[in-house]
């Protein structure tokens, strides 16, 4: 599976999910796709805890058009074949550990970008999938990574259980 790609629904499979869920990366190493991914990240009110009304005029008149390209020169001196290493090795995690719980399936995600999180849980809430566990790869909680991403979580919960 290529690192940005979505995972694939498996109709009539009825094991536990787990999800291995990353903080997220840019689809491409472009000025374009680095801000989108920046402006998703950063307007998290977890991330950034400013005032709405200072923080986002900032954020998309300032800071994204200065830094975007910047950051995306930056992405695309390291960029793989397969996506960015944070993609690659992620969705190369969970092969991993898919190989090692067969009686699971094991998806990647990402809280900001792609393969979404919450894109994610409504597949397989759409699949009707009967347990998901979404493993965040932080080594600590922190209300910028592992709180987000219970956000979204709970607001994907509905008809859904999420361990």
């Amino acid at each position: 599976m290529q690192a940005g790609s979505e995972p694939t629904s498996v109709p009539g499979d009825e094991r536990p999910v787990l999800i291995l869920a990353n903080l997220g990366t840019p689809a491409t190493p472009t000025a374009a796709a680095v801000s989108a991914y920046l402006d998703e990240f950063l307007s998290d009110p977890r991330v950034v805890q400013l005032p709405r009304w200072l923080w986002l005029p900032l954020l998309r008149k300032l800071i994204l058009p200065r830094r975007s390209p910047v950051v995306a020169e930056k992405y695309a001196s390291v960029w793989l074949d397969g996506g960015s290493p944070l993609a690659v090795h992620t969705a190369a995690l969970a092969q991993a550990v898919q190989a090692r719980l067969p009686a699971w399936r094991v998806l990647h995600a990402m809280r900001y970008g792609a393969p979404s999180l919450a894109g994610v849980l409504q597949r397989l809430r759409d699949e009707g999938t009967p347990v998901v566990r979404v493993l965040p790869l932080y080594p600590q909680y922190s209300t910028t990574t592992t709180a987000s991403m219970a956000d979204i979580a709970d607001a994907q919960r509905d008809g859904l259980r999420i361990e």
